[in-house]
């Protein structure tokens, strides 16, 4: 046997030495501390003990380890070998001789806060719930007071494994009784109360909790992240609090939080309009001006996208290092890939490209080299676009799914349909049960003139999806479009705006069936929520071709220059111009 070997048998034999040794010179020590003072017997048949335990425990048998150990324990009240005793029990996979072994250590030394950590934790481990209200209130009562809010407030963690949610909600709620009106820990309280509602899928109780704490405190910021987390359409009241907090002095964070929920639900001018108050109160928080490049770029502002993006950058670059390179790499990845988006839409290849070549995130190779693509596509450079497209390795089914979606929109921009539709079809006999290959096969198809063809494929899509709000779009709008089955087309937008109430394009289709339907002025008003939501050359051309139609042809002029401002290569408002004979 070798030195090491040698060491690393006696290894476990050397730690038991080092404790027993560190035990015999506390029960030396005259000085007070807050767990009684291990026993000073330290006569060879302990030592034997300890060390016939520990070659037990570390030789598989650990029942016969752990009844040695705490034996040990129990006769010397020391906590290490306590918790030792819990842990032989745990690598053992023996919860209830853990559980014995910790209520032991609580019992010898009453005060010992980590001790009833132990039996907290481990009946939680058990899901044994209806056993933790007592530990779990002396765990409460043993936080300091400075630290007992932010104590409370770590509670759900301690029950994130709990299968049985709604009784861990109970016994949370029964051990903060005497605190959700206690000054100073009352928020923190309601909030965590509000957090374990939540788990447990009490979603109107949580917003009760959330109430309660913003009554208590209508400044606090954690109450308010919860009303956040629970934004819904369902639970309307939720949002209310939300607002009620951004009355106040509100934190920056929640706002962007709040700014974010919006863009998400696709609410975007209330989301600009949020984040152009985080901007201006903090000014330095390169987030949201990250965040308000992006609407802005969506929203087609070019010149206010660019430069806040600009700003981000401003605000990033030089505070970036080695600690931080790779989070702000993905966030710099999108800055440079929305400001290459500006520049493309200017048709400035050199500086879109100038502003890909920045990009340095691995996470976003192959979505600045399909940016490369679209780029040299849009210059006419289709078979280069393509064969770089084709050229890249794809490491998983959403990196080859991206390249396919790439090629199909090089395909379509430069109109050749034929070949994009193929291309689907190919990669739908591949995967049939992909709804969002269908999807965009059918729309391939209605470009064709093939319109069987994309009904039949858009109903395959409802039949496989019922909540894929977008097929039911594309088939009513399609309907409205030709102007024919009328009552179907507007049922078909009604449900996808039952499944998506807030998005503007859809807002835009049942304006579209009105329009067609005759009901101008119901068509107008549809028209004009759906531009000021979304400022969109499409949408701008069917409120414009709706004031035509009202006689009102000076604000259509205006709208279609709107319109043509966004996007001068918009297919519908080119369409329409030349069918009314406009010239702006």
């Amino acid at each position: 046997m070798d030195y090491y070997d040698l060491m690393t048998r006696l290894k476990p034999f050397l730690i038991l030495v080092a404790l027993l040794g560190a035990m015999a010179a506390n029960a030396q020590s005259s000085k007070s501390t807050d767990e009684p003072s291990p026993s000073s017997a330290m006569d060879g048949e302990l030592f034997y003990q300890l060390l016939i335990g520990e070659l037990n425990a570390r030789g598989g048998e650990h029942g016969a380890g752990f009844a040695l150990i705490l034996d040990a324990a129990r006769k010397t009240n020391d906590p290490r070998l306590f918790q030792r005793a819990v842990d032989i029990a745990l690598q053992a996979r023996s919860g209830d001789s853990a559980l014995m072994a910790a209520r032991a250590w609580r019992q010898a030394i009453p005060a010992s806060r980590e001790a009833n950590r132990f039996v907290l934790q481990i009946l939680i481990g058990l899901n044994r719930l209806n056993e933790t209200l007592e530990p779990l209130k002396r765990e409460i009562a043993s936080y300091e007071p400075k630290e007992r809010a932010s104590g409370i407030a770590n509670l759900p963690r301690y029950f994130a494994r709990a299968t049985d949610k709604k009784l861990a909600a109970t016994v949370v709620e029964q051990a903060l009784a005497d605190y959700l009106n206690a000054p100073g820990v009352h928020v923190a309280s309601w909030t965590t109360l509000g957090v374990m509602r939540t788990a447990a899928n009490d979603l109107n109780g949580a917003v009760e909790a959330a109430r309660k704490a913003l009554t208590l405190d209508p400044k606090a910021e954690t109450p308010a992240l919860l009303a956040l987390s629970l934004m819904s359409p369902s639970l309307p009241q939720a949002e209310v609090l939300v607002k009620k907090y951004l009355e106040g002095k509100a934190s920056p964070e929640v706002r962007m939080e709040y700014a974010r929920q919006l863009l998400g639900s696709q609410r975007y001018a209330e989301s600009d309009t949020q984040l152009q108050l985080v901007t201006s109160d903090k000014p330095d928080l390169a987030d949201a001006w990250l965040l308000r490049g992006v609407l802005e770029l969506q929203d087609n502002k070019l010149a206010t996208a660019e430069r806040s993006l600009k700003r981000y950058l401003e605000l990033v670059l030089p505070k970036r290092n080695s600690a931080n390179k790779a989070e702000t790499s993905r966030s710099l990845a999108q800055a440079y890939l929305s400001l290459a988006q500006i520049a493309e839409q200017r048709k400035d290849w050199v500086e879109a490209d100038g502003w890909l070549k920045r990009i340095d995130s691995a996470e976003d190779r192959l979505a600045t080299q399909m940016r490369r693509a679209t780029l040299l596509a849009r210059q006419g450079k289709t078979d280069e676009a393509r064969k770089l497209i084709r050229s890249q390795v794809e490491k998983s089914p959403a990196e080859g799914r991206l390249k396919l979606s790439t090629e199909v929109q090089v395909l379509r921009e430069n109109k050749q349909y034929k070949a994009a539709y193929d291309l689907l079809t190919d990669a739908a006999s591949r995967t049939p049960n992909d709804m969002d290959l269908v999807y965009d096969l059918a729309m391939v198809a209605e470009k064709m003139g093939n319109l069987e063809d994309m009904e039949r494929l858009l109903k395959k899509v409802i039949a496989a999806k019922p909540d894929y709000q977008h097929a039911y779009n594309a088939l009513g709008f399609s309907l409205a479009e030709r102007n024919m089955r009328l009552p179907e087309a507007r049922q078909l937008v009604a449900k996808a705006l039952e499944l998506a109430p807030n998005d503007p394009f859809i807002t835009d289709s049942l304006g579209w069936v009105e329009f067609r339907s005759g009901n101008l002025a119901e068509a107008l008003k549809i028209l004009q929520g759906a531009y000021k939501a979304r400022p969109d050359a499409e949408i701008a051309a069917h409120l414009g071709e709706v004031l035509w139609a009202m006689g009102k042809r000076d604000q259509a002029v205006l709208i279609w220059k709107e319109g043509v401002k966004l996007n001068s290569d918009n297919e519908t408002l080119l369409e329409t111009l030349k069918r009314l004979q406009v010239k702006l």
